[in-house]
This record gives C-alpha cells, structure tokens and sequence, in this order.
C-alpha cells in the first residue's frame, strides 16, 4: 500500500512537472528547405499552384500511391483544394487548399489533418536566379497556443518534416530539369 501511494504521488509530480515545462515551450513551430531548380520560374510556379500537379512531386503521394484524393475549387491558384484519404497511418486523412497564390513568387496553403480544427501552413517562396534558375523555399509553420502536447510535437517537427519536404523538393527538382 506504501509503495501505491509513493508510486502516485511520483506519478502526479511528474504529469505536473511536464505540464509546467510544456508552457514554457515554444508555442509556434516553423520548419524551412529551401532548393535551386534549373528551370524558370513560370514552370516551377505552375506546378506548384496546382493540387491536381501536386502529387506529379509530392513525396506523401510514393508512401502510398493507393491512397484517394478528390479535388474540388479552382482548377489552379486559390481556392484549389484537395482532400485525401489513406490508410497508411502516416498519411490518415486531410484537406491542402490553396489560400493564397501571388503569381510568380509565393503559394500559400492551409492544411488540416485528420479531425484537428487546429490548421497549419505551408509557404512556397519561388525566386528567379537567372532565367533557367529558381530557388523555391518551402516553409511550414503551426501554431499550437496552449496545447501543451502540441508544444511538445513542435520540438520534434523539424525531424517529421524536414527529411520528408528535402524528398519533395528533390521530386520537383529532378520533375522539372528533365
């Protein structure tokens, strides 16, 4: 009975602990790959302003190409959207909708996976190098207030996503300079 009581007062103290840490985390998240594509911006625009291209790169699209997608909204630029359903559990379901598009410098989407009313973003930053050079940056960012087990995935987020948005750009790179 005394180790119960020792092991739920430890238990307690630790959720506690946790729970004070997890609010001074930080509360935002912000995940950056940037690359130089040997093709001109107009071409690196168009097939990023579109859902409908966006698995021709997409590195989810090779973890499971089984996976159904539905289009709805604009054809290209904003409002253009896509849902997903998968049941590859890294992949579950979700919506990516194009919020705003600023022809030929930036994308902007929304993104809302599973039942999370809580959306994160995704920017791409397209820059002209030269004419047949273009650097694109593809920046996430969530913002996770006070959910403190948000906060915690955040400090992760750069290891989840990083690896996954370098495979995409490389898609879109090896896509477009062929």
């Amino acid at each position: 009975m005394k180790f119960l009581k020792w092991f739920l007062i430890v238990l307690v103290s630790l959720v506690v602990v946790l729970a004070v840490i997890g609010f001074f985390l930080p509360k935002s998240v912000e995940v950056q790959r940037s690359i130089v594509i040997g093709s001109n911006k107009d071409s690196v625009f168009t097939s990023i302003n579109s859902m409908q291209r966006f698995n021709e790169w997409s590195p989810w699209y090779e973890m499971d190409p089984s996976a159904k997608y539905e289009y709805s909204g604009a054809t290209d630029g904003k409002g253009n959207k896509m849902s997903w359903d998968s049941q590859d559990p890294n992949l579950g379901k979700g919506t990516l909708e194009i919020i705003e598009s600023q022809y030929p410098s930036m994308i902007k989407t929304e993104l809302f996976f599973g039942d999370d009313p809580n959306p994160g973003y995704a920017v791409f930053d397209i820059e002209e190098i030269t004419y047949s050079q273009t650097r694109v940056t593809w920046t996430f960012s969530a913002d996770f207030g006070n959910n403190i087990i948000g906060r915690y995935m955040g400090l992760m987020m750069d290891g989840m996503i990083g690896p996954t948005y370098e495979d995409g750009l490389r898609n879109l790179k090896n896509k477009l300079e062929k």
